[in-house]
């Protein structure tokens, strides 16, 4: 009935007669609080805000994310765009027409964000169903939901590659380029030499180097390097130009290309080094270093699509090994799951002879 005094005699003679009363019709007191208390849990767990939700969702998230830069952004798309519309709305209440309300403005305008922000409500929409927070479809769904009511963001945002340095232009690019000086100029050859991502170059170590075995190994999940925590080790054939290039360079910390003032090197370091080749070129009555297709500034990301073309066009080495080399899945998944060899010694040739090519060689392996 309840403990004495916050319930009084008389309350609990009054309690105890309405437990019989309720006996006598066949209800059982004890089952019904339950049941009222099972309900009040019950509408207390669906209580529970979009913002509330994809906190949680994040604090699952958040961790497999590399670094704290990609960390940020991951989050601030999200308060850009999705909680300003749907932060209070109780996550059991949200339809189609409230999604549709946040990506319809930024769909065509801006479709690689709107993508990544629908993909993040429809997996908040999920961890919310999954903990018990709300039930039915989810109205954030791609598949047979809002493919119906938006353009597929391939047909309105192509995606756009790289200015890459054209073939033709590769030796003559490549000669400049060494003569230049800077640790920028340098990190930017090692790119080209090895065909790597500017991450990986900037933020490579020397312990990741093993002169013995002529071996660069970029580890899942290190910084900047693309390759996801479950991801494989990325090994990188070092050939006599990488060492070369990599023994005249000053140990300064655990980083190979350090800057000035410590720490990596940025992006627009090797980005600006490219811009100012092009420029001196255009300068001196040359047409620069351009993309054949767009006419854009060579970056140091296209010195990848240059390699590729190089593989493709100017040599008999299998494509695998290309994209091998670019870090790059191949395959189905089947495949990727039983075929373990990255075919290391035999990109070590190609290596060399992509080294070759820019070196001057014709680079036509047979």
């Amino acid at each position: 009935m309840g403990a004495y005094p916050e319930v009084s005699l008389a309350k609990a003679r009054e309690r105890a007669a309405e437990a019989k009363d309720a006996i006598r019709t066949g209800t059982d007191p004890v089952e019904k609080r339950k049941a009222a208390r099972a309900a009040l849990t019950a509408s207390q767990r669906q209580a529970m805000t979009f913002a509330k939700a994809f906190e949680r969702y994040a604090e699952k998230k958040l961790p497999e994310l590399t670094t704290e830069r990609y960390r940020s952004q991951w989050r601030a798309v999200m308060e850009k765009h999705a909680l300003p519309e749907l932060g209070n709305l109780l996550v059991r209440d949200i339809t189609r027409a409230d999604v549709l309300r946040v990506l319809g403005p930024i769909w065509e305008t801006r479709t690689e964000t709107a993508t990544k922000v629908r993909q993040r409500i429809e997996k908040t929409l999920d961890y919310a169903k999954a903990a018990g927070y709300r039930t039915g479809e989810n109205p954030a769904v791609w598949r047979g939901n809002l493919e119906l009511a938006l353009p597929a963001p391939g047909k309105i945002a192509p995606k756009q590659n790289y200015p890459a340095l054209q073939l033709k232009d590769a030796q003559r690019w490549w000669s400049v380029l060494k003569s230049r000086e800077g640790l920028g100029a340098r990190a930017l050859a090692f790119q080209a030499l090895t065909a790597s991502r500017t991450g990986a170059v900037r933020f490579a170590t020397w312990d990741e180097l093993d002169f013995e075995a002529k071996m660069w190994t970029i580890q899942p999940g290190r910084n900047s390097s693309k390759i996801p925590v479950t991801g494989r080790a990325h090994r990188v054939p070092l050939t006599k130009p990488m060492i070369e290039l990599l023994g005249s360079l000053p140990r300064m910390g655990e980083l190979v290309f350090t800057a000035p003032r410590g720490g990596s090197l940025s992006d627009a370091t090797l980005g600006k080094v490219m811009r100012s080749m092009h420029e001196d070129d255009v300068a001196n009555g040359g047409g620069g270093y351009v993309d054949a297709q767009t006419g854009e500034t060579a970056v140091p990301h296209g010195l990848r699509s240059c390699f590729r073309v190089w593989v493709t066009e100017r040599t008999d080495f299998d494509g695998d090994m290309g994209e091998i080399a670019l870090a790059h899945n191949v395959g189905s998944k089947v495949r990727q799951a039983y075929d373990r060899s990255d075919m290391l010694e035999k990109r070590r040739r190609m290596m060399a002879a992509w080294n070759g090519f820019l070196g001057g060689s014709d680079g036509i392996n047979k």
